[in-house]
């Protein structure tokens, strides 16, 4: 009883055994003490949850994700396809002076922050029509994954709180991915960033705050606009795959890989760089499939998103725009 109660104060994160034995409407009332308790204003916890409501469409949506895996050289061609290419350089075009100026001050070069923006939501298309706190209050609900989803639902009403945005402008993804660059919260307030200079972080509505806070996500992260994120490589015969990975001891430089006869893809020596830098060997769908060298900006991405294929994406649409 002790624990069921703390759960419908939240006074605690409960466990997910425990998170969806009491009604919605009481577990919504843990989660505005919670928010209480963390110096949410009043007015904004009565806004947020006034009219709030069950999503089980967001339940669904987190539980039915497909389960046949695509072959990257079946997933590539989906993820950037020739149409997605041509917008892709078009905006680039664009938004040409606006993107020097982010990339320069964050030292990002911009043709990733335009693949960014296209994988994530179609260049701003898709950014979801869920309310913000319905879907993170029913995922925190369902207990899959509820402290996770608790401790984005109090990033959201700090986003509330703080005024970035109106409660009923409030919009992102069943998971609570929001604006054109789909940040969770949390990541909002770490890295959203004001593009345009207008004293607002927009990353709903502003173009030049999407490209500001995904240039300052990658550049917190570790980016470095030297080099790129990597190259697709090919193995000699009975190359050691065990020695793939990305793994602590796993990253090699570029010249003792090829020294292990790693080549590019079209046969050619991998570069030889003034200055050799490191590189890991990913096989994602095994040694008999796409094979890559990648550098540290790729693991800025896995950081973005934990997906390999996400990643890759990304990667092959940056490379598309500028080709």
């Amino acid at each position: 009883m002790k624990k069921l109660l703390s759960v419908i104060l939240g006074v605690t994160f409960a466990s997910s055994v425990w998170a969806n034995e009491v009604s919605f409407d009481r577990y919504v009332e843990g989660l505005k003490q919670e928010a209480r308790s963390q110096g949410v204003s009043e007015q904004i916890i009565t806004q947020a949850f006034e009219n709030v409501t069950y999503k089980p469409r967001a339940v669904k949506a987190d539980r039915n994700q497909p389960e046949k895996k695509l072959t990257l050289d079946e997933y590539i061609p989906r993820a950037v396809p020739d149409w997605k290419v041509k917008q892709a350089k078009e905006l680039y075009t664009k938004h040409a002076e606006e993107l020097n100026r982010i990339g320069d001050e964050y030292g990002v070069q911009p043709r990733f922050i335009v693949a960014l923006w296209g994988v994530e939501s179609n260049f701003g298309r898709f950014t979801g029509n869920y309310s913000v706190i319905d879907a993170l209050s029913t995922m925190a609900y369902d207990g899959r994954r509820e402290a996770f989803f608790r401790k984005e639902a109090m990033a959201a009403l700090q986003i509330l709180d703080e005024g970035h945005i109106p409660v009923e402008e409030f919009k992102g993804s069943w998971a609570g991915a929001m604006g054109q660059c789909q940040f969770m919260p949390s990541s909002f307030l770490s890295f959203a960033a004001d593009g345009n200079g207008d004293g607002k972080k927009d990353i709903w509505n502003s173009e030049a705050d999407v490209f500001a806070s995904a240039a300052n996500y990658l550049s917190q992260s570790g980016w470095g606009n030297k080099h790129t994120w990597g190259r697709q490589v090919k193995l000699p015969d009975g190359f050691d795959t065990s020695i793939q990975g990305r793994g602590e001891g796993k990253g090699k430089y570029l010249q003792e890989w090829s020294k292990l006869g790693i080549t590019r893809y079209d046969g050619r020596p991998l570069p030889k760089l003034d200055e050799d830098i490191q590189a890991w060997l990913i096989a994602p769908d095994d040694a008999n499939g796409r094979v890559y060298l990648v550098y540290n900006n790729y693991n800025v991405l896995m950081k973005w998103n934990r997906s390999y294929y996400f990643a890759l994406a990304v990667s092959h649409l940056a490379d598309r725009i500028v080709l």
